[in-house]
């Protein structure tokens, strides 16, 4: 797992290079699917008040999994109103490798794909990492991990998916929970440097679960954005749900966090 600055300052430059948590520190990669698709960039910039750095990025094609989101032109835009942050872009459509290129132009910082859906991983791994840009896979809750053994040692992380992928506020799939305990001793005992993503199902009830498994980003969408309370209020309780953990949230909220309820998108 690739370790990062640890403590670093609001007002400080983020460390693009190596963007990972450490042994101590977990991510926060809040889904932007769950935002008010009409106030994207005000929503983002909620997060980086609340001291997140990630915004989780899910593109659908409607063919790959049941849903259609948005593309590269969109996380552009936004990489463009907001360039401080880390785009973390989980791609789920068909034929990865023909796409991951516009994602690169648009300025993804990582790219994720689905080992389910691309015939040519390690080339497509091999041209994200080419161009700078971080490179993971993903597998379904139906496939196993050893579908992700041939290429361990070429991605910088990789997402287990604790729901069926398309839409957002779904229960997590606590079964799936086993697969990043397995991931994480595999890595373990061969001494690999990869982060472990999770997606679905992850709020205040549950994000405790994949931390004590063995995951390192928490992807969370409807625990972040609700009707419910702030985009604040929910990061918040996310981060008190883990205060008996070893390794806390790298977010620091400055002192007026701000305060507008945040409709969500589903």
């Amino acid at each position: 797992m690739k370790i990062s600055q640890s403590n670093k300052s609001m007002t400080e430059p983020y460390d693009f290079a190596r963007p990972m948590p450490n042994e101590t520190e977990l991510e926060l990669s809040p889904s932007i699917l769950s935002a008010d698709f009409s106030s994207l960039k005000t929503a983002i910039r909620d997060l980086r008040r609340c001291g997140c750095r990630w915004v989780h990025c899910d593109v659908m094609d409607n063919h790959f999994v049941p849903n259609l989101t948005f593309g590269a032109p969109v996380i552009k835009a936004l990489k463009h109103a907001m360039p401080e942050m880390f785009y973390d872009v989980h791609i789920m459509i068909t034929e990865p490798e023909k796409w991951v290129d516009n994602f690169i132009k648009a300025g993804a910082n990582c790219i994720v794909f689905h080992t389910e859906a691309c015939a040519t991983i390690k080339q497509t791994l091999s041209a994200i990492k080419r161009a700078g840009v971080l490179a993971g896979l993903s597998i379904k809750p139906n496939t196993p991990v050893s579908a992700l053994l041939p290429y361990l040692s070429q991605v910088d992380m990789i997402l287990i998916m604790t729901v069926e992928p398309g839409f957002g506020g779904q229960g997590m799939l606590q079964p799936c929970i086993d697969k990043i305990r397995e991931l994480a001793a595999i890595r373990a005992k061969k001494k690999l440097n990869f982060a472990i993503e999770v997606d679905g199902g992850v709020n205040a009830q549950t994000i405790a679960l994949p931390v004590k498994a063995g995951a390192d980003v928490l992807v969370a969408g409807s625990a972040v954005f609700n009707d419910k309370a702030t985009i604040a209020q929910n990061i918040k309780a996310l981060k008190k749900a883990l205060k008996c953990q070893s390794r806390q949230l790298r977010v620091h909220f400055k002192t007026n966090s701000n305060n507008r309820k945040d409709s969500h998108s589903k």
